[in-house]
């Protein structure tokens, strides 16, 4: 009985075949359409930020009773890679960072743990302390609009209508309103007066907290229910004005005593501008899967709507549309898309004819229509990713397509019929061109099963090109076949094998193989002397984790001295802003005071809150105008007192600073000593910019010394006066008074001058049992210095020098550069100290590491599928040495270039692995079978010929591919990848021809016996 023949299966059903074809040619067209649009695919964050608060404690209290506690309750999460906190003044923030190897299905449980952990300690914090988990670090508001031109409570109100118009919009995940300056009710009052009346403040904030208590009156129990209640309670500016305080000199109202006014937080904790102005800003979140320029326009018709309905004078704005950029992206991308299509499909009509080429042609979007029924399937929409993978495909997909249609017409040649020929391609082809297939496969499965963050984001490589290729392998299999039968030409028959290759060209191949057989320790050795030396020019080679992007946004963030207020960082924008106002490369500017911007790209990383920082992020209006834009601020002759690092957003996972030196000890002051020294290093290393040290020199603190026996005469303890300065400087709660959805804070404070003149802080008085006492009376005022900001990392203190570079340069070649200066200070460090690499170098270190892990599994199951196919240990070993042939013409192409070497570019050089050893089973598994036909066992002659043979799929193949890349050379993110293909497969496919024939020989030529062939 005939073994089962799957193409002569499919030519003995052309009805069923061709119903197939269509529905499938139609169902993927449709499903292509209806694929979701995206710029990027997501990836799953792994941070969260905890915040803490504790007023009136100092960095160093803090540290101890706050971030100290946080850090070890979080330490026994799940996949906890580092813990980072900052101190400062009244307030901490940790950040909570998982490993990359975190299952992203396990990384929302973990956040459980992490709000659970806080609760837990919530007891046994200082009095007046809390601790809180933010949530919105795991969303991207890739659609932002400001509102501005009306006070800060007015746009926050219309910023809500506007939220709950749009969270009603399909597709939209969570809206976040930024730059909302909570109102408060202000009790103003003068110390002196105050002293003399003989009121205190403590006074004036008790009573009005009770008459802003909701408490419960009872009910009445009739036949109805009647809830009583209380009346009096504060609703306004004049309700305070008239509540009555009791003095030692009678009744007095608190506009006696105080001017009570209406105001916001002073001072606020953020600030958000739009081009200078005072702005709220609405920031939409996608949900994942979703279209995004469906939801853009959604989103704008809304915006559109919602301006015709906004006050005179108010403006909506956005700023920010990830629409516009998925829509230029995936426009982009399906050119390239369509120009290498187009290319591909040109060499098959070249190099193949017209009626074997529309044979190969029609088999491409056959592939790529279950392609696209594949991606819906699985949730792969089109994004950067996915459609850099389909353009990686199309060069890669022909390959069987070619090889099964040029078997076909060899036999055709040769006298067969079309059945017998097509039956021709399953028996003799299908396998190895699947084994070459699988091997293709898994030479890209480490980016699609790599546990890493980075590989999460990328690993639409692995599922889109693998699923390309088993499906061209179906193809070519089964539907080639049956269009080869009805679309082939009539081809001259009755002609021998040999007859075929007599020509020109394959003579001269003919002639250069023997040679390299006859001098093939010669070939061998030069072979392995060019693999040599492209390892060592890889050395040449610039590295780079990933690109910087495309995208028109320059973002710049300003950072004073730490302990700075938040209005000196104002100041320090503004100025700025000024400087920036009416420039024609700036669509919008947009500032954030106190805070970083919205995470309105995926791989952006917000500053952490902080009253001495701020972030701009200024929209040029094209790619030259970012470039000039960077040039201006990043211009020496720009003075200003604030320290700013201008960059550019990154294509993939990015550390903020790409160069970071980490000082881990005890001692501030020796960590910043050496910190100090490393950022003398970097800023003496050329190509560096915006050096800097994340700690600042120590700053001034006035502190109250208290009289201890005056104090104990009087009857006043320190709480007392702490008490008083607080009321006096920042104010002291009073309860609050509900407008609609808003509650309204009530606080009493001390005036204007009082609070910012250190002189009058001594004229405070404090209660007694016998009347106010001023401070002068029971101590002074000293002045002493202290750290305004402390950071650890999983506990220990750390200091960072940071730094980013200028122009094109990469911090791969800093970091080389300062490598031996920064290596002699950490040699003489004292014990306890270390110095410890972050930035870029650590994120590609644990990205590539991931990758690596998986090389012993990817090796593993190229030698099974091998040994299945050869049969062969010497033979499975033979194609496994040529897949490193492919670095040779990879370096000399990066070389030549001067394109860096990447995360993305690894990948392609590990494919390419694949990529050669799928052509190399494919010669080798035909030089077995001529030398088993062979009459005389010649194995020089079956090399020869199966070489001949061969010679035109693996030309044609390598070059649809080749070409099939160029359009990807000229893209950021895929074009390191492109040119690394390109070279490697241009030399391997030189060397399969060439070399492989010769190390076949020498290392079979005296053992090697004709063995029958199998399939």
């Amino acid at each position: 009985m005939d073994r089962f023949n799957l193409s002569r299966w499919a030519i003995r059903h052309p009805a069923l075949v061709g119903f197939l074809i269509a529905i499938l040619f139609a169902a993927g067209a449709a499903q292509f359409l209806m694929l979701g649009r995206d710029e990027d695919p997501g990836f799953t964050l792994k941070e969260m930020i905890v915040a803490g608060t504790w007023p009136g404690a100092s960095p160093a209290q803090m540290q101890a009773q706050i971030g100290g506690p946080i850090e070890r309750t979080l330490r026994a999460i799940d996949h906890l890679d580092f813990l980072e906190t900052y101190c400062v003044e009244g307030g901490c923030v940790t950040r909570v960072s998982l490993q990359d190897s975190a299952p992203k299905d396990r990384v929302a449980d973990t956040w459980q743990q992490v709000r659970k952990r806080l609760k837990d300690i919530e007891p046994s914090l200082p009095q007046g302390a809390s601790v809180s988990a933010d949530e919105d670090n795991a969303y991207v508001y890739g659609y932002v609009f400001t509102l501005t031109g009306a006070d800060n409570a007015r746009l926050v109100q219309l910023a809500e209508q506007a939220r709950d118009t749009m969270l009603r919009l399909p597709g939209v995940a969570k809206a976040q309103i930024s730059g909302e300056i909570p109102r408060k009710l202000f009790v103003d009052f003068d110390p002196r007066r105050l002293a003399a009346m003989g009121i205190t403040p403590g006074q004036i904030a008790r009573t009005l907290t009770q008459r802003t208590l909701i408490t419960p009156a009872g009910i009445s129990e009739q036949s109805v229910r009647v809830p009583v209640r209380v009346g009096d309670t504060l609703d306004g500016v004049a309700a305070v004005e008239q509540t009555r305080l009791s003095g030692p000199s009678g009744a007095l109202r608190v506009a006696d005593v105080a001017t009570v006014s209406r105001g916001y937080a002073d001072p606020p904790d953020a600030l958000v501008r739009h081009a200078g102005r005072p702005a709220v800003t609405l920031a939409i979140a996608m949900e994942p899967g979703a279209d995004g320029l469906a939801l853009g326009q959604h989103l704008r018709d809304a915006a559109d709507g919602i301006r015709r309905q906004l006050p005179a004078g108010v403006s909506l704005t956005q700023v920010e549309d990830q629409s516009e950029n998925i829509r230029e992206a995936v426009d982009t991308f399906l050119i390239k898309f369509f120009v290498a299509l187009a290319v591909v499909l040109i060499v098959a009509f070249v190099t193949l004819g017209w009626r074997t080429g529309i044979v190969v042609a029609l088999s491409v979007p056959l592939t790529l229509a279950i392609v696209a029924l594949f991606m819906g399937a699985s949730g792969i929409g089109l994004e950067r990713i996915s459609l850099g993978a389909l353009i990686l495909s199309l060069g890669l997909l022909v390959d069987d397509a070619i090889i099964s249609v040029e078997a076909m017409v060899v036999q055709l040649e040769q006298g067969a019929s079309r059945a017998d020929a097509a039956a021709f391609a399953w028996t003799h082809t299908a396998f190895p061109m699947l084994t070459g297939t699988l091997l293709t496969v898994i030479g890209f499965l480490p980016v699609g099963f790599a546990e890493s963050t980075t590989s999460e984001y990328a690993g639409g490589i692995f599922w889109v090109t693998g699923s390309a290729l088993i499906v061209s392998w179906v193809v070519a299999v089964v539907f080639t076949p049956y269009l080869g039968v009805r679309l082939l030409p009539e081809v001259a028959s009755g002609h021998g094998g040999a007859a075929l290759y007599d020509t020109p060209l394959y003579r001269r191949l003919a002639a250069s193989v023997a040679w390299c057989i006859d001098h093939g320790r010669l070939v061998v050795l030069v072979t392995l002397g060019l693999l040599l030396a492209s390892g060592g020019g890889m050395l040449l080679v610039r590295q780079q984790f990933f690109p910087l992007s495309d995208r028109p946004e320059v973002v710049v963030d300003v950072s004073l001295q730490p302990g700075a207020s938040i209005e000196a960082t104002s100041a320090a924008v503004a100025r700025l802003e000024r400087t920036l106002a009416g420039s024609p490369d700036i669509r919008h500017l947009d500032s954030y005071v106190g805070q970083g911007a919205p995470r309105f790209y995926l791989p952006y990383a917000p500053l952490l809150p902080n009253p001495a920082t701020a972030t701009m992020v200024l929209v040029a209006t094209d790619l030259a105008a970012r470039e000039r834009i960077i040039a201006r601020l990043t211009d020496p002759a720009l003075a200003t007192a604030a320290k700013i690092h201008v960059h550019r957003l990154s294509l993939g996972p990015s550390a903020g600073f790409p160069i970071q030196y980490r000082v881990i000890g005890a001692d501030p002051t020796r960590l910043r000593a050496i910190a100090d020294r490393l950022t003398g290093i970097l800023r003496a290393t050329p190509g560096t910019t915006a050096v800097q040290v994340n700690w600042g020199a120590q700053t001034p603190v006035a502190r109250f010394e208290l009289d201890p026996g005056r104090a104990a005469a009087l009857g006043v303890d320190r709480a007392q006066v702490a008490e008083a300065l607080d009321t006096v400087l920042s104010g002291q709660p009073a309860g609050e008074i509900l407008q609609d959805t808003k509650r309204i804070g009530v606080v009493v404070r001390g005036r204007a001058s009082d609070r910012t003149d250190p002189a009058r802080l001594l004229d405070v008085a404090v209660p007694t049992p016998n009347g106010p006492v001023p401070l002068r009376q029971i101590g002074h005022m000293a002045i002493a210095t202290d750290d305004p900001m402390l950071w650890t990392r999983s506990g220990e203190r750390v200091v960072t020098a940071e730094a980013d570079t200028l122009g094109d340069v990469q911090p791969a070649e800093i970091l080389t550069d300062a490598a031996p200066r920064v290596a002699a200070i950490a040699a003489a460090l004292p014990a306890g100290y270390r110095i410890e690499t972050g930035g870029d170098e650590e994120l590609s270190a644990k990205a590539n590491t991931a990758i690596y892990q998986l090389l012993p599994v990817t090796l593993a199951a190229m030698l099974l599928l091998l040994m299945i196919q050869l049969q062969s240990v010497g033979r499975t070993l033979l194609v496994l040495a040529t897949a490193p042939l492919g670095l040779i013409g990879a370096v000399v192409a990066l070389l030549v270039t001067g394109q860096p070497f990447g995360f993305v570019a690894l990948l392609g050089l590990i494919a390419l692995a694949g990529m050669i050893m799928r052509n190399a089973i494919i010669l080798v598994d035909q030089v077995q079978r001529d030398h088993a036909d062979a009459p005389d066992g010649d194995l020089r002659a079956a090399i020869i010929a199966a070489t001949v043979a061969r010679s035109r799929p693996v030309v044609l193949t390598a070059l649809a591919a080749v070409l099939a890349f160029v359009p990807l050379c000229f893209n950021i993110f895929w074009g390191p990848m492109a040119i690394v293909m390109i070279g490697g497969l241009i030399g391997a496919t030189l060397l399969t021809l060439l070399a492989l024939p010769a190390l076949y020989a020498l290392a079979f030529g005296r053992s090697d016996t004709p063995e029958p062939t199998h399939a």
